[in-house]
């Protein structure tokens, strides 16, 4: 017996169970994908982005890395992005980050060791840049949790810099940037207040919204 052979018994049925609710719907799912939604979130295992926003497959193009980072280098997540903007025509996408994050944890707290301390790097631009916002918390769960918030605006801010989003825009599509956070210990995904729809008001929406992170609590909703 394979040491996987549970999972393949666990797809087996989850496959069949699908088929029982719909026929149909595994033919109609290899025919054609057509989401409206790219997701790029953290890789941690504990973040499964369709379940969280209960969609099925095929309704949600994915992107995940260690801290939810775009990167203007990093032609995994541009080619992903290229592909859901400019042949799926998604017309969100949602950058969404987790509060209690490793990677986000590791960069406040200058750890880890190897490859990861480098892609960290990126994180730490964060935080040096927010370094005042981030002194003026007191505890260290706040501060990890308020850097998840202030990496998920930087990052938003890098898909709007893209030159595939930029020239989504010119051309007219219809396409908004959204940054959101997950919390592990409720389950809900919190609104950061991010929604920028076209290329003249990135700046100007990106700030406003980390000024009121200064001034609000931690995890609180919009």
């Amino acid at each position: 017996m394979g040491q996987l052979d549970h999972l393949l018994e666990n797809n087996k049925a989850w496959a069949e169970g699908i088929k029982s609710e719909d026929p149909t719907f595994f033919e109609r799912l290899s025919a054609q994908q057509a989401p409206e939604y790219l997701w790029i979130g953290c890789a941690d295992s504990r973040v499964p982005a369709n379940q969280i926003v209960d969609l099925m497959p095929g309704e949600l193009f994915v992107h995940r890395n260690v801290a939810n980072v775009v990167v203007h280098t990093d032609f995994n997540c541009l080619s992903v992005l290229q592909f859901a903007v400019e042949v799926l025509k998604v017309k969100h996408v949602m950058v969404v980050g987790h509060y209690s994050c490793g990677g986000v944890k590791a960069a406040l707290l200058n750890q880890g060791d190897g490859l990861i301390t480098n892609w960290l790097r990126h994180v730490q631009d964060v935080r040096d840049r927010h370094q005042p916002i981030l002194d003026a918390i007191d505890s260290e769960k706040d501060r990890v949790d308020r850097l998840c918030e202030l990496n998920v605006v930087e990052q938003v801010r890098h898909v709007c810099q893209t030159s595939i989003v930029r020239e989504a825009w010119k051309r007219g599509q219809k396409l908004t940037v959204h940054g959101f956070v997950y919390d592990l210990a409720d389950g809900k995904l919190r609104d950061m207040g991010l929604k920028v729809g076209n290329d003249e008001e990135p700046e100007q929406v990106l700030e406003q919204s980390i000024q009121e992170l200064a001034q609000r609590p931690v995890r609180a909703s919009r």
